[in-house]
């Protein structure tokens, strides 16, 4: 079928992509890795990597499933999966199931409207937006339970409060002392976590960067790479916002400036997601190839902080891990002098909005109590526990009551 994903690397055919699942079954394995998450808490066939791409094949062969995009048996297989993209490395044969969800999905929806969840978490971008011009108003609605029960949200789940100045704003009253100077440019992405709900990250990594001698700059206007939109098959609206971003950066992206990216999912999108929406637009590939995490640039650079000497369990986010890797995060974290351990604790569980989703909550917890929160609950108060993305932080925080760092901010520490 007509797709909006692209699957470049299955010559654009999603019957082809769906294909690569031969029946292994490593997504059934029960410890190690990443995939499949939803699997090891329900242990049906149908929550594995191989149960969803069997039923996308039966209804792509549309003999035993007979309604198409619209097949509810599919639609509900799909509706554990956390679209953590621990399947696209972990499994042997590269199957895609956050792609395959995020298509679906889109076909599914196509003329009728979407849960309310999908618009509550799907539009973060726009939402705190709006909120932060009045961050204080919007942080007491949100602390409400009817603002929980609109937007679909688990009532135990607190909801993120909005920062009193965004980092674009914190970012522009130090504007002339961070753009200062003679060394390499590199634009910092604001993306929307760091912008409205922890500019202590943005400013930390500009620091870090400026410390490194690097010259930091912010794209000219607001942008969002979407990551949200997926979860929910908004494909459209999110190929036209990577639009944006194309004709936006594009000196940026003509002059070879590095995008530094701090969110792994959204960094996650500009190598893996952009690919699939603009696989034969030039801008998107060479986006793609200048985009790097933190720990990334820093890595192959001459950065030479302090040592921090201090123990540290770090959590690798899901898409960190299966699109990227955390090779330059363990030589960054070693030229900091920490004592450090990467738990191999799969998927946190919260995965975006997944987790705060009334009727997702028990399978986000029950994901994270695997290795995770248990792990994090063992350490002692004096060892730093570091997460770089914002649902991981958040289901952290919420489920052991500790503060989970960003990279950057340890990093920070190691600058003075």
């Amino acid at each position: 079928p007509a797709t909006a994903l692209r699957y470049p690397a299955d010559q654009g055919s999603l019957s082809r992509a769906v294909l690569r699942c031969v029946g292994v079954g490593r997504c059934r394995r029960e410890e190690g890795g990443t995939m499949c998450p939803s699997y090891r808490v329900t242990g049906e066939e149908k929550h594995s990597t191989r149960g969803r791409a069997r039923l996308l094949y039966e209804m792509l062969a549309g003999e035993v499933v007979t309604d198409g995009f619209r097949s509810e048996e599919v639609r509900e297989a799909l509706d554990l999966c956390l679209a953590c993209k621990g399947c696209k490395s972990d499994c042997p044969a590269g199957v895609d199931m956050a792609s395959y969800k995020a298509e679906f999905l889109h076909h599914y929806y196509k003329g009728r409207p979407r849960p309310v969840q999908a618009y509550a978490v799907g539009l973060v971008a726009w939402w705190a937006r709006a909120g932060s011009l009045a961050p204080g108003l919007a942080n007491a609605l949100l602390r409400t339970r009817i603002a929980k029960r609109l937007g679909g949200i688990a009532p135990e789940r607190r909801l993120p409060s909005l920062a009193r100045e965004t980092f674009r704003a914190a970012f522009g009253r130090r504007n002339t002392a961070l753009e200062g100077g003679e060394g390499e440019p590199v634009l910092l992405w604001p993306d929307t976590f760091t912008d409205f709900f922890h500019p202590e990250i943005g400013m930390a990594a500009a620091d870090v960067l400026e410390a490194a001698g690097y010259r930091v700059t912010l794209p000219r206007r607001r942008l969002c790479c979407g990551r949200p939109l997926y979860d929910s098959g908004m494909l459209g609206l999110a190929r036209r916002w990577l639009g944006r971003i194309l004709e936006t950066l594009a000196p940026e992206i003509d002059a070879g400036v590095p995008l530094v990216v701090l969110e792994p999912s959204c960094a996650a999108v500009f190598r893996d997601e952009l690919l699939q929406l603009f696989p034969e637009d030039p801008r998107a590939r060479r986006l793609s190839a200048l985009s790097r995490t933190l720990a990334e640039l820093l890595a192959d650079s001459p950065f030479a902080p302090s040592r921090l000497e201090e123990r540290a369990v770090v959590h690798g986010h899901c898409h960190h891990k299966a699109v990227m890797g955390m090779a330059a995060d363990r030589t960054l974290l070693a030229r900091l002098g920490l004592d450090f351990e990467i738990l191999d604790s799969g998927c946190c569980g919260m995965a975006g909005g997944f987790g705060f989703e009334k009727d997702h909550y028990e399978v986000s917890i029950a994901c994270g109590e695997r290795v995770l929160l248990p792990a994090v609950r063992a350490t002692t108060p004096d060892t730093l526990v570091i997460a770089d993305g914002f649902s991981c932080r958040e289901q952290i925080a919420q489920a052991t009551g500790r503060r989970a760092l960003h990279l950057a901010q340890v990093a920070r520490m190691a600058v003075g």
